[in-house]
């Protein structure tokens, strides 16, 4: 076997994988209707969730343009506190662990403390570790079953190889970063669910 062949094919791999993301980003940014967009995606969100068991979800804080979830989750949890939940529903915002670069989700609510991470992320401040049984991640790009595209640092891949019980997943993104060509590697984990502006993308039917 010619390692060196390898070498190259993977190398060649990582420099697409990144041109795309790149790319990915830079049309995220430009989209003339991201507000629109975001708008019906809150909507999607809200009526997905409605009858979902959980009460403690994971999200992220948006950057480079990624969709905004914490707006329709903050809406859960008050429509929760109005029917009466008989468990308070916390949202979970990652901490990132940088011995391990894995995540731990800390409790989140407008205007609890915040403090930024070394990726320059807002993060909770001294706020009680929490546990998701539903995890929403943001989608820089995305394909049919469930496949997800992030931004290279494996930080939920990491994550969700630890995290027990195992949270249902649903990835979040715009039209935008359907991939209809995306090759998943060996070791890509589909996520449970994907949904964009247009409604649910993963699973079909």
């Amino acid at each position: 076997m010619d390692k060196s062949n390898d070498a190259d094919t993977s190398a060649t791999a990582t420099f697409l994988k990144r041109q795309l993301r790149n790319a990915l980003i830079e049309q995220r940014l430009s989209m003339p209707d991201r507000e629109v967009r975001a708008d019906l995606l809150q909507r999607v969100m809200r009526i997905w969730l409605v009858g979902r068991p959980d009460t403690v979800i994971g999200a992220y804080w948006p950057i480079k343009g990624e969709f905004d979830p914490l707006p329709a989750l903050h809406r859960w949890k008050e429509d929760g506190e109005l029917q009466g939940a008989p468990q308070p529903r916390q949202i979970g915002l990652p901490v990132m662990n940088r011995q391990h670069k894995t995540l731990t989700f800390h409790s989140w609510y407008p205007g609890c403390p915040m403090e930024h991470d070394a990726f320059d992320i807002p993060k909770p401040k001294d706020t009680m570790l929490i546990v998701p049984t539903l995890l929403f991640v943001p989608c820089l790009g995305y394909s049919a079953g469930g496949y997800r595209l992030g931004y290279g640092g494996g930080f939920y891949d990491r994550t969700l190889a630890t995290l027990q019980p195992k949270p249902f997943t649903v990835g979040l993104g715009f039209t935008q970063g359907f991939l209809d060509d995306f090759e998943p590697e060996p070791h890509d984990v589909p996520l449970d669910a994907i949904l964009n502006d247009n409604g649910v993308v993963w699973p079909i039917g």
